[in-house]
């Protein structure tokens, strides 16, 4: 089995002395190719400060993240830039697509970043649409899709540049309860197929669609669970 991501000892404090405050403490996980991660915690649990860190946003105080063995406190900032346009697909809770643009064209646009002709970036596309179900919607725009058109929009733009893993943060968050069995069935769906799909929420249905539960109190890992496949 193939590590994707490996975190040893990772520690995130703001502040020195006395005002320290530790957002993550000596978190370790390793994360196999394949794998479907919840990151679960409260508000103040520091899952969007690891969030962050895994999507190489921000750095850890102390402490090693590797991707695809890849050393991340060895990179620059150009190399960084592309490890989260390769090897990271993010999803957000506000879908972030551009506004009157079509569903294909921001499905297209990480792929134009990274110099992929025009012609094999709307093949690509169109296949990830299709992959999500939108074959029929990929000329819409945002605001002629529901929220849970969007989503998978966001998650087909994730998946076109074939990357490490699936990072999604919240993906639920702001869909109705029928959006979101379809996003989580969505998810569960591309993991079965061998995407690596990681997502922090602070939802147990999110957490029930996974195969492995981590949690998350006060900067520590508390639990770390997985069901049998």
């Amino acid at each position: 089995m193939t590590t994707v991501v490996k975190v040893n000892n990772l520690s995130k404090t703001y502040g020195a002395g006395d005002t320290a405050v530790y957002a993550l403490k000596k978190v370790n996980i390793e994360i196999e190719q394949g794998d479907f991660v919840a990151i679960m915690g409260a508000s103040g649990s520091g899952k969007s400060t690891l969030m962050n860190i895994l999507g190489c946003l921000d750095a850890p105080t102390e402490g090693n993240y590797w991707i695809r063995n890849l050393d991340v406190a060895d990179l620059d900032e150009e190399q960084l830039a592309v490890v989260r346009s390769q090897l990271i697909g993010f999803v957000f809770q506000s879908f972030n697509l551009i506004p009157r643009t079509s569903a294909l064209r921001n499905v297209e646009l990480p792929m134009a970043y990274q110099g992929v002709s025009r012609a094999e970036r709307r093949r690509r596309a169109a296949e990830a649409l299709t992959a999500v179900g939108l074959a029929d919607r990929m000329e819409h725009q945002p605001h002629e899709l529901s929220g849970g058109q969007q989503q998978r929009v966001a998650i087909a733009r994730a998946l076109v540049t074939e990357p490490a893993m699936v990072l999604a943060d919240e993906p639920t968050g702001a869909l109705d309860t029928a959006s979101t069995h379809e996003i989580l069935e969505l998810l569960h769906e591309l993991n079965r197929k061998g995407t690596t799909v990681v997502v922090i929420t602070h939802e147990e249905e999110v957490a029930r669609a996974a195969r492995r539960v981590i949690r998350l109190r006060d900067g520590e890992i508390i639990e770390d669970r997985t069901w049998a496949a």
